[in-house]
């Protein structure tokens, strides 16, 4: 099964693709993470990303799809894939569609703003040891202090509500068009996001009929 995972930033989009890539035994492709490897294993694709980044430029859509292309013609992703992470713009959707890239599901986690922002405000992490906490859903013994180490507790500048917003405002100008791009291929699966990560799981399972 070929499925793209759609949302907004903080939506659990890569919660949801570690839980669906162990029970469909199929690998998740994260942009990051295959752009860091082709550029350490000096592909060609990899050395010209790199030398975008090394210049302070983004890298251009054909050259992430082309890394994108080469992670999934890999042994591993026959039976299928998750892609998180790609496409993020309409330009890249259309140029997977030019490489040939095709997909069964594209499953968008639908959550509001405002859950959002709440969600990712909310979060703490240990400045000594990395544990992480929530002010909500998962607080610390005693306020502003972890729980296993005693270090203090801090606010990374990602979760700042602030931040937050920003990044709520591009995705919304630039990566939620995809949404009527899929829906316009008959392809696109909304996904109420559920108050548990397990139902929202459960939902996504149900909507691919599995």
């Amino acid at each position: 099964m070929k499925l793209i995972l759609l949302g907004a930033p903080g939506a659990g989009k890569g919660t949801q693709a570690e839980i669906l890539s162990a029970k469909l035994g199929i690998p998740t492709i994260s942009t990051g993470n295959i752009l860091r490897t082709a550029i350490k294993e000096g592909t060609p694709t990899g050395l010209e990303a790199k030398s975008y980044m090394d210049a302070g430029k983004l890298v251009p859509d054909g050259v992430i799809i082309g890394i994108v292309a080469d992670r999934l013609a890999q042994p591993d992703c026959e039976k299928g894939f998750i892609l998180d992470g790609v496409p993020r713009t309409i330009g890249q959707a259309e140029a997977l569609d030019a490489a040939g890239i095709t997909f069964d599901h594209v499953l968008s986690i639908e959550i509001s703003d405002g859950e959002i922002e709440e969600r990712m405000s909310g979060r703490r992490v240990c400045q000594s040891c990395g544990a992480p906490y929530h002010v909500k859903a998962k607080p610390p013994k005693a306020e502003g202090v972890c729980d296993s180490c005693g270090g203090p507790l801090i606010q990374r500048e990602d979760d700042r509500a602030e931040t937050v917003r920003a990044r709520l405002a591009v995705y919304h100008a630039e990566t939620e068009p995809l949404k009527g791009f899929y829906e316009g291929k008959g392809i696109l699966v909304p996904v109420a996001n559920q108050d548990t990560i397990e139902g929202t799981n459960k939902v996504i399972m149900e909507a691919l009929e599995l």
